[in-house]
């Protein structure tokens, strides 16, 4: 397998979702579409909706069922991106190599289009129930993975904490919390997601949280070598910035090369979990294994 020709065939059928998902920029509020656009159109790696794809056929799942949580899953994530990159959040004027959305519409734009993301993620996936293949429990059942994961137990749980915490000296066991939440969260949602739309049972979908949860945290630890390691032109986002925002990560914590060490060994622990499965997913396998090497 070419698994960059094949992520790059998955990445265009993203987009093609996301497009088919988009409102259409229409009447007097028409710049909070064309702001949404601007901010889910961006570009990035599509990592959830391609996971929650994967994990959908790795259970036998057909149909289309799938797609509007995958874009579901995707506007999420975007929203939460956009309200980080706020002055009163990060303060961060690039994503993904181009001015963030706050800097282009204004402030206020800036919220608001988070704001319309988030709800016209769950609109979005609320379309699931109009297919003819869909089981309304499973649709149902993914639907309350989907904003549990999103919410107060979960990506804003993490975010809250990471805030009320930004500048003070937080301990290991404060940061995991914040890892597992504010990462791991989504990336646990969208393989549930996708087992749950598949019809697989409680005790794989609570596997697949397992696998996911891995590979958010070690995603994340990731993410701090490379604030450490990496340029602004290789990430498309500045570097350094939480050094700036006075924040303790795992490098701080634990070290450059113990953050390493653990990476690899999350991702190894969740692949070899994975491979338990009957069915295989050569593609999936070697997507987690990829995290570990990210370089942007």
């Amino acid at each position: 397998m070419n698994f960059k020709e094949e992520y790059k065939k998955r990445t265009e059928y993203v987009e093609e979702v996301l497009r088919k998902y988009l409102p259409r920029a229409e009447g007097y509020q028409s710049v909070i579409m064309e702001a949404m656009e601007y901010s889910l159109m961006a570009g990035g790696k599509r990592i959830r909706p391609i996971l929650m794809c994967e994990a959908y056929r790795l259970f036998g799942g057909e149909g289309r069922t799938i797609e509007p949580f995958m874009a579901a899953i995707e506007m999420i994530h975007t929203y939460s991106l956009v309200h980080d990159d706020l002055p009163a959040m990060d303060n961060d004027e690039y994503r993904r190599g181009r001015k963030t959305t706050h800097i282009v519409y204004g402030e206020d734009m800036g919220i608001l289009s988070g704001d319309a993301l988030l709800n016209y993620a769950f609109e979005t996936a609320c379309a699931s129930f109009d297919m003819e293949e869909s089981s309304y429990k499973s649709v149902g059942r993914a639907l309350q993975v989907l904003s549990r994961k999103a919410g107060i137990y979960g990506m804003i749980g993490g975010q809250v904490v990471d805030v009320k915490e930004s500048g003070n000296a937080v301990s290991g066991e404060v940061l995991d919390f914040i890892y597992r939440l504010k990462t791991s969260a989504l990336i646990e949602a969208s393989m549930m997601v996708g087992a749950i739309l598949a019809g697989a049972g409680e005790a794989d979908v609570k596997r697949m949280e397992q696998i996911a949860g891995k590979i958010g945290l070690a995603f994340q630890i990731q993410d701090d070598i490379l604030d450490v390691t990496s340029t602004t032109e290789m990430l498309g986002k500045p570097v350094h910035s939480d050094e700036k925002n006075e924040k303790t990560t795992y490098v701080t914590w634990k070290g450059i090369e113990k953050a390493k060490e653990d990476v690899e060994r999350m991702t190894q622990g969740a692949v070899s979990e994975l491979k338990a499965f009957p069915a295989k997913d050569e593609f999936l396998v070697l997507l987690l294994e990829s995290l570990v090497y990210r370089k942007k």
